[in-house]
């Protein structure tokens, strides 16, 4: 189990009394762990905001039960998750999909966290790249080494389900 802490250089930071203290002195330390099977519930709450707002397709509760063991989480030390990210294992290559950190945590870092947890353990599973859709900007993709791919370079029933009213763009890294 990991724990967010402050960059060395922000650590010794001085503010003045008009000066807003940065988001990472507001916000908790949280940590990011392998999701279990009774997180499923969690993650479906979670990821509901999301669905509401058009950026995730909606999935049963079903799924995050039965593919609990695909996400990662972040934690807060109340033991409240939030944020997930799902990595899925095709031959060769990954996927990533419900990607969410809760509103009062953007910015924060987490999502970055969650990101770099999905690559160590796509690289124990000997996975060679990693693919998403996403119908948003894809920033924090793109800050961290994805790029703009065809679809029929990724796995093809991952890419066969993608919904093309949603507009999505499919993004891939080398790992």
């Amino acid at each position: 189990m990991t724990t967010a802490t402050l960059p060395p250089a922000a650590a010794h930071a001085t503010l003045s009394p008009r000066t807003p203290a940065p988001r990472w002195q507001e916000v908790p330390e949280f940590s990011v762990r392998p999701a279990r099977r009774d997180d499923g519930p969690a993650l479906a709450a979670l990821s509901q905001p999301f669905v509401y707002a058009g950026a995730l397709r909606e999935r049963p509760l079903s799924l995050y039960l039965s593919r609990a063991s695909d996400f990662l989480v972040a934690q807060a030390p109340d033991g409240t998750l939030e944020g997930c990210l799902g990595l899925r294992e095709h031959p060769a290559a990954g996927v990533l999909y419900n990607f969410c950190v809760a509103a009062h945590r953007h910015g924060t870092g987490m999502g970055a966290r969650l990101l770099h947890a999905a690559f160590a353990r796509a690289r124990t599973r000997s996975l060679s790249e990693l693919f998403t859709a996403t119908t948003g900007s894809g920033r924090l993709f793109l800050r961290h080494g994805f790029l703009p791919a065809c679809p029929s370079l990724a796995p093809a029933d991952w890419a066969q389900s993608l919904d093309p009213g949603r507009g999505a763009r499919v993004l891939s890294r080398a790992l």
